[in-house]
């Protein structure tokens, strides 16, 4: 089993054609090629990492897009934000997150807390 380093884009490419054959049939782990296919998949995630990393979510738009996975409203957040008004200075982007609102929205909602301690793109009104 020859695997070498991805270094190239022309290797990337290689192996993406060589694990997109596994996907079809895929096969059983501690095989050979369960083995072959497991590093491959290693070395393409390393690769995609470092040569095509993906930004983080803006912290509004995290709590927003999971609102919208877990069907909540505003009126839901209460308990983790604080007043409705507050809520909604926080989705409007009006009020920056305190440590508090990310620590329950990473406790109760499940968000990364790297998301949340991030600054908004938006900038703040004052």
């Amino acid at each position: 089993m020859e695997i070498r380093p991805i270094r190239t884009n022309d290797d990337y490419k290689a192996a993406l054609r060589e694990v997109s054959a596994y996907f079809d049939n895929e096969p059983t782990p501690g095989t050979p090629g369960g083995d072959r296919f497991e590093i491959l998949l290693t070395l393409v995630e390393a690769y995609e990492s470092k040569h095509y990393p993906i930004d983080l979510p803006d912290p509004v738009e995290a709590i927003k897009f999971r609102m919208d996975q877990a069907g909540l409203t505003p009126k839901d957040l209460v308990p983790i934000i604080g007043r409705l008004n507050r809520v909604y200075e926080i989705l409007n982007r009006k009020r920056p997150l305190t440590l508090n609102m990310i620590w329950k929205l990473h406790e109760k909602l499940g968000i990364p807390a790297e998301c949340l301690i991030q600054p908004p793109k938006a900038s703040i009104a004052a």
